[in-house]
């Protein structure tokens, strides 16, 4: 199926332009520190399956890890009592700018607080990223019907938005694309 989708590209410029999140009560965020192409994409399916993600399905596991596996990507989730509840990838670019390249919540824990609180701490550990001069995120009218406006709640404007025609399946993956 053909789908017009539109793309926004937002940035902040500054650490100061960050407006917090609600803090969200339990809610610990921790760096995975060992490359896991196993749970990268389990994050990736599990979050992302609802709204189209599929550019990453067809990729092997040497893929996932070669993706995973350098230095300027770091992959950090968020925590309740135990459980994984969202995530996000920062990529540092050779400019400075810092990208969210991924960010999201597991479906369970859509419409619970912690958007906002875990959105939060990604502009806080990009911007803690040695030589950050700018941090920035795209969405798409794919995503979350939440998700752009979290990122301007924290403060993100706008730089662009780009339309385009895309050739997509007749419905997102899921999160569960075997069943």
């Amino acid at each position: 199926m053909r789908r017009s989708v539109t793309t926004w590209s937002l940035e902040l410029r500054s650490p100061h332009e960050l407006r917090p999140g609600r803090p969200a009560p339990g809610l610990e965020v921790r760096q995975a520190r060992l490359p896991s192409p196993e749970l990268s994409r389990f994050l990736y399916v599990t979050v992302g399956g609802p709204w189209y993600w599929i550019d990453r399905l067809p990729w092997s596991r040497g893929r996932w890890l070669a993706h995973l596996d350098r230095p300027e990507l770091e992959t950090w989730l968020g925590w309740v009592e135990g459980t994984p509840v969202g995530w996000f990838e920062l990529e540092r670019k050779a400019d400075g700018d810092v990208e969210i390249a991924m960010f999201g919540l597991l479906p369970a824990f859509i419409g619970r607080g912690l958007g906002g609180a875990l959105l939060t701490e990604a502009v806080r550990r990009a911007w803690a990223m040695p030589g950050t001069r700018r941090v920035w995120v795209h969405t798409c009218s794919l995503d979350g019907p939440a998700a752009r406006r979290n990122y301007e709640a924290r403060g993100f404007r706008l730089l662009r938005e780009e339309t385009a025609e895309v050739e997509l399946p007749d419905e997102p993956p899921g999160s569960w694309p075997t069943s």
